[in-house]
Parts: C-alpha cells; structure tokens; sequence
C-alpha cells in the first residue's frame, strides 16, 4: 500500500519527537523517584486530556530486620616482645690509694715518680730520703729566684759544665746544653692529666711539709706558681753566651744576664731547647693550679 504524502512523518518530526519523548522519560522517573506527579499529554490534541494518577511508592520494607550493630569478633591481642631496657653503663669508682705518713713517703713518692716517667729512666736522677720535704725547700727557694742545690729533688747532672775559648773570649759549649737532656726529656713527657692527678693527690704531703716551714699567710700552691713565674720569665737566648771568670766562678759578661736570678740563669744554662721542653711543661702544670 502506497503511502500519501499526508501519511510521511519527516525527518525532523520524528527525530524532534524521539528525542522529548526520551527527555519526558528520563524527567518522569527523575521526579516519580522523588515522589511528585506530574500531567503528561499524548499527541492527539482532540482527545481529552487524560489524568494520570499520582503513582506512590511505598518504602521497602525488609524482609527482615536488619541489624543495627554488627557484631565482630573482638580482635586478638598482638603479642610483643618487650624491648629490653639499655641502662647507662656505670663507670666503677677508681679505688684512692690511702696517702702514707710524711715521714714513710719517700717509697710511695718514688712509684708516683715512676709511674709518671711512663718507661723513663728517672730513678738515677732521684735522691732517696724526704723526698717531698726536700722538694717543698726547693720550690719555697725558687719562688724567690734562688737555687737551693743541697735539697733539690733530683741529683745533679754527672757531666761537668764545659766552655768554649774562641778568639780570646769563652763561651759556654753547646754540648754542655745536653747534661739537661734527661732532665728536659722527663718533663717534656709528661702526661698532662697524670700530671695533674699526681699532683693532686699528694698535696696534702706537700702541704704539710710546707707547714713545717713556718708559713701562715700563703699555700704552697701559692708557693709553686711564684716558682713557675720565675722560671716562666727566663729569657731563652739563641745566640753564644760569652762568659767571664775562671771555673765554677764563671759570670755573663751580658750584665742584663748576669742580674738575672739563679734559677733563670740555671734555665739559660740549660740551652734554648731545653728551656722551651721545661717551660712547656710548666705552663701544663700552672694550667691545672689555677
């Protein structure tokens, strides 16, 4: 049957159509979701319109109740390993060895000495009896610039001091510089903190020898830093010492030297090496007594 031109839908009219048709569909369910109602006319224009009934959804009800809380099986504990607890390690308190009776301590005085030498030959260098009274008059005397050599701590050197004749004057021989090696060396190698520890612990010693000298106004500590000052102040020459007299007479011809103190003139005796091991020494000790 051949269709009348009356009978065509164009293009346009269906595709207009299709596509309110699906717009109304998808508004339709939009809204019934929500719950409203909504006229929806058809495309006979002559018919009547037709009144679509309100469409009420009711509320799903479950088929059975449903459960509020769920109930889960409480989790098992996790077990850890406790972590040990690191305590700080204690370091053990050194033992004092008890100090011996002034008039006993000339062993105990010798071992310090040994023990300080650190593998050293000092035990020839040493006398044997009131040590540390001997060593209080000697530093009471150096405080003072003077040289008390019958109670020095430390024998005297076993060489004799030698001179050299150049041009018709003396001067004192370099080699006599090293009658003081040992004795520079001992100081030189000290170790500072066992320095400082050992004279320490001996100063009770040193301070009731130095009682016995009648002093009421200083300290031997007092004592041993005027001591260190003397020898601090010696001047350290470089240049050859020319020298005067005949012997154990000798004198500085260099009247500034010769005005000097003994114990200075003894640190120029030792040469400028020697010197600058004992001064060194010296400043590590008046670093600790102050």
């Amino acid at each position: 049957m051949q269709l009348s031109q009356e009978d065509r839908i164009t293009p346009q009219e269906k595709s207009s159509g299709t596509n309110g048709l699906a717009i109304i569909a998808i508004a339709a369910v939009v809204l019934i979701s929500a719950g409203g109602y909504y006229y929806l006319s058809g495309d006979d224009k002559s018919e009547e319109p037709q009144v679509i009934a309100p469409v009420i959804v009711p509320d799903p009800i479950p088929a059975e109740p449903l459960e509020t809380e769920a109930t889960l099986p409480e989790p098992e504990p996790e077990i850890v390993d406790p972590v040990p607890v690191q305590l700080p390690e204690v370091e053990p308190v050194p033992e004092v060895e008890p100090l011996p009776a002034l008039a006993d301590s000339d062993a105990y005085i010798h071992q310090k000495a040994i023990d300080i030498a650190d593998g050293m030959a000092i035990e020839p260098l040493m006398i044997e009896d009131n040590v540390v009274r001997q060593f209080v008059v000697f530093v009471d005397n150096l405080a003072q610039g003077e040289l008390a050599r019958k109670v020095s701590p430390l024998k005297a050197p076993n060489s004799n001091f030698t001179v050299s004749e150049i041009a018709n004057k003396t001067y004192i021989d370099p080699d006599s510089y090293h009658r003081y090696d040992l004795y520079a060396d001992f100081l030189a190698s000290l170790n500072e903190e066992e320095l400082a520890k050992s004279y320490k612990e001996m100063t009770p010693l040193l301070g009731e020898a130095f009682s016995e000298l009648g002093y009421n106004d200083t300290s031997f500590d007092e004592r041993m830093q005027q001591a260190i000052a003397i020898m601090l102040d010696a001047p350290i020459i470089e240049q050859p010492i020319e020298l005067d007299g005949v012997s154990v007479n000798y004198q500085f011809v260099d009247p500034n030297l010769e005005a000097l103190p003994n114990a200075q003139k003894l640190m120029i005796r030792m040469g400028p090496e020697n010197s600058r091991k004992v001064k060194s020494a010296l400043r590590r000790l008046q670093k600790h007594l102050n």
